[in-house]
């Protein structure tokens, strides 16, 4: 049985795009819709997760299609973790990601497990991890029937080595773009270890010139933003980096 974004509980962003809000993070994936192909942006922080997700795209998609393609925007463990639930998907990532998934396994599990994550469940997850198998090194348009198309992006270095977004050009409503964790809007942007502040602010600028004025931007964590509330973060994070 198909179902309402509104009845499955997520935000719908355009037409063909929605999103939710997971708990424990705050963290956002993503879904866009075609008539014969769906995309998923992100995939949680354990196997659990990325299975719900799943199995509510697959409620919202009904039984003629089903999510075929994945977009990892960046290897931190909210993002990544529940990769393994979609199993036969097309799995896409930045250019790098998939030997930072494969040297990081210990990492992303110890991280995840002192954010809070059930450590059972952290190893699980870690063990079975997915690489993309398509890597993007600069932009890569990906049909899904019906018109619908998305643009992967790879935008970054800023708040990791491997930053895709996801773009939704707004044919029939306003464009979209998953920011991933380039943008954060329910706290400051997280500048772990694996940040390179130093091409932060040069990532939202990119970032802005995909979108442009009139797009919906969606963060890794938070509510949907617009074009002046990135650019006010670009800023703070330009005087907080002391770059231009």
């Amino acid at each position: 049985m198909t179902v309402t974004w509104e009845e499955a509980g997520w935000e719908q962003l355009a037409p063909h795009a929605g999103r939710c809000r997971l708990p424990g993070w705050d963290c956002t994936a993503g879904l866009v819709a075609g008539e014969g192909a769906a995309l998923m942006i992100d995939a949680g922080s354990s196997l659990a997760e990325g299975a719900r997700l799943r199995a509510e795209a697959g409620r919202l998609l009904g039984p003629e299609r089903r999510v075929t393609h994945l977009a990892l925007t960046h290897p931190h463990f909210d993002h990544v973790l529940g990769a393994a639930a979609f199993s036969g998907v097309e799995v896409f990532g930045a250019v790098g990601l998939d030997t930072a998934l494969a040297h990081g396994r210990e990492e992303l599990r110890a991280d995840a497990v002192s954010n809070g994550l059930d450590p059972r469940a952290a190893a699980e997850a870690a063990d079975l991890l997915v690489r993309p198998r398509h890597l993007v090194s600069g932009e890569w348009t990906l049909g899904l029937g019906g018109g619908t198309q998305v643009l992967l992006a790879n935008v970054g270095p800023g708040h990791t080595a491997y930053d895709l977004v996801v773009l939704v050009p707004g044919t029939d409503g306003p464009e979209v773009v998953f920011c991933g964790d380039l943008v954060e809007e329910s706290g400051e942007p997280q500048a772990g270890p694996d940040a390179v502040p130093s091409h932060w602010p040069a990532a939202l600028d990119r970032l802005l010139d995909l979108g442009g004025e009139d797009a919906v931007y969606v963060p890794g964590h938070g509510a949907a933003v617009d074009a002046a509330f990135v650019r006010a973060q670009r800023d703070a994070l330009a005087a907080r980096f002391g770059v231009s």
